[in-house]
């Protein structure tokens, strides 16, 4: 007699099947052995868009810290007497060392619990942002390191969460989730300059913006740790060995794969290019404007704190809005044209950039002259800008397999930040200074220096407009490669597999041959 043992699927938080364990073997007496992996994972569908609410609500506050110092930032230079090289340095600090930990928490990320790492990370730059506020103006330098520090916390949060959104949902279903959690880099971003300016108006000192956050993120880290849970890798793709756990390729085989993925190669450096230029803008562009008025007679010098916020709201204001409706024009018109074009995520990333440079280049020269028009193109460019966050997240998750979703994250972030904003407010605010001090000292003449210094960012988009037409060449390919990827057997790109891969498969294919009972 003979008996058959069965795999039972289970239904995963959008319908999907996740598969089951495998039986390594069958019993003498002819009966299915008990299973050698655990259960299959599953979760309700209310669960899982309760955890991506909880995950945008961290996400807004996480790029509300990357920006709030911008907000203030008048009132910063003048506390610790620093100069614009040096204020540009602040957001490289802080950028530095987000880069530097984010490969450190990609592979964290990867290979155990995400939960508890994003959970550090949290209460890490919760804790660093509350330390600096009490910094006294003879210790500039520990400010500096405290902003490290957050940045070395986000790192965490930046690097892990979209995986898990890629782990919980899935297609259409996906792209919805992930343009919804990008909204909150723009609405975090503005909202960053607007809490900072108002709580300074409200308090008279900049410095209980960071005091007021840690209370936000301590709500934002205890549902975190209730409410998300850290689902299995891959379990979305119906990919039930990944999910279930499988072999685990090493780092070094996994940066192999990465670096001969070229849709996620051409695709990061387009992001690095996205993000040299937000990053410039993101900090210099309130400055700016409050210079374009005091030019036009609209407004007076800042001499002494606090420092008028009226052009800190409006940038803030303006973030908010394009941001929204970038990011939701952006996924939208991706999951409509990719139904008539395979290629469509990439090229709408091209197609958004390169019509960003000359919103922005027109938004700088038209400053002096007329600063309505240098609002709007500047909202115009921003919101070509921000169509992009959304797209370019689902074009990682679609062409890199999901158990190098982290590595890959941390891969972009890190490649994006080093060549990206990591240096592009400290190199405006190095051009800025050094094309003052070779002219008159005249307000308008450090209004044209700055101004000039912000041209290099047009170029930026251009070659990143550049860089995702590229992308689309190798999309479709890479693609089917990362869907076609046999589970368990790491991220060679080899035909052949090696040993222990064929004894695994050959392992997996005896469980579904029935048992003969002697």
């Amino acid at each position: 007699m003979s008996a058959k043992c069965r795999e039972p699927g289970t239904e995963g938080p959008q319908g999907w099947s996740l598969g089951s364990g495998a039986h390594y073997g069958a019993s003498s007496s002819g009966q299915c052995p008990p299973s050698t992996t655990p259960t299959p994972w599953s979760l309700p569908r209310w669960r899982a868009y309760v955890a991506a609410a909880v995950l945008c609500y961290t996400n807004l506050l996480n790029y509300m810290n990357w920006f709030i110092i911008a907000g203030v930032l008048l009132d910063v230079q003048e506390f610790f007497q620093i100069s614009d090289s040096s204020a540009g340095l602040l957001q490289t600090v802080f950028i530095g060392c987000l880069l530097l930990s984010a490969p450190v928490f990609g592979y964290l990320g990867d290979r155990h619990s995400r939960k508890v790492t994003m959970s550090f990370g949290i209460l890490l730059w919760s804790g660093a942002g509350l330390s600096s506020s009490f910094i006294s103006p003879q210790y500039s330098w520990l400010f500096f390191l405290s902003r490290g520090v957050v940045g070395t916390g986000t790192a965490s949060y930046s690097t892990i969460a979209p995986t898990i959104l890629g782990d919980l949902f899935v297609k259409d279903q996906r792209t919805r989730a992930l343009a919804i959690f990008y909204i909150f880099i723009p609405v975090g971003s503005g909202l960053g300059y607007v809490l900072g300016s108002a709580v300074k108006e409200l308090t008279g000192n900049w410095r209980w913006a960071l005091r007021i956050m840690p209370c936000l993120e301590a709500v934002a880290l205890i549902l975190f740790i209730v409410l998300v849970p850290d689902p299995p890798r891959g379990a979305a793709e119906k990919q039930g060995e990944e999910a279930m756990g499988g072999l685990r390729s090493s780092w070094c085989e996994d940066i192999r794969y990465l670096g001969r993925n070229w849709s996620f190669v051409w695709s990061t450096l387009g992001v690095t290019a996205m993000a040299f230029v937000t990053g410039a803008l993101g900090f210099w562009a309130p400055k700016f404007l409050f210079e374009a008025r005091v030019v036009h007679g609209l407004q007076l010098p800042c001499l002494q704190q606090p420092c008028n916020s009226q052009d800190s709201l409006i940038f803030g204001a303006l973030t908010v809005v394009t941001g929204i409706i970038g990011v939701v024009l952006g996924a939208e018109a991706s999951r409509r044209y990719k139904r008539i074009n395979l290629r469509a995520e990439p090229l709408i990333c091209a197609s958004s950039l390169l019509a960003a440079a000359p919103c922005i280049y027109l938004a700088l020269i038209l400053a002096p002259t007329t600063l309505l028009a240098s609002y709007v193109f500047l909202a115009l460019g921003e919101l070509l800008l921000s169509c992009n966050w959304a797209v370019v997240a689902d074009i990682l998750l679609s062409v890199v397999m999901p158990r190098c979703r982290g590595t890959a994250e941390a891969l972009q972030i890190t490649v994006g930040h080093i060549l990206g904003d990591a240096g592009s407010p400290y190199l405006t605010g190095l051009i800025s200074s050094a094309l003052r001090a070779r002219r008159p000292n005249s307000y308008l003449q450090h209004f044209l220096s700055l101004q000039q210094s912000f041209l290099c960012c047009v170029f930026a988009i251009v070659l990143g407009g550049g860089c995702f037409l590229l992308a689309a060449l190798h999309l479709e390919r890479d693609q089917a490669q990362a869907q076609a990827q046999p589970p368990g057997t790491g991220t060679s790109d080899s035909k052949d597999m090696d040993s222990k891969d064929m004894e695994r498969q050959s392992l997996l294919s005896g469980t579904r041959a029935s048992s003969e009972d002697p």
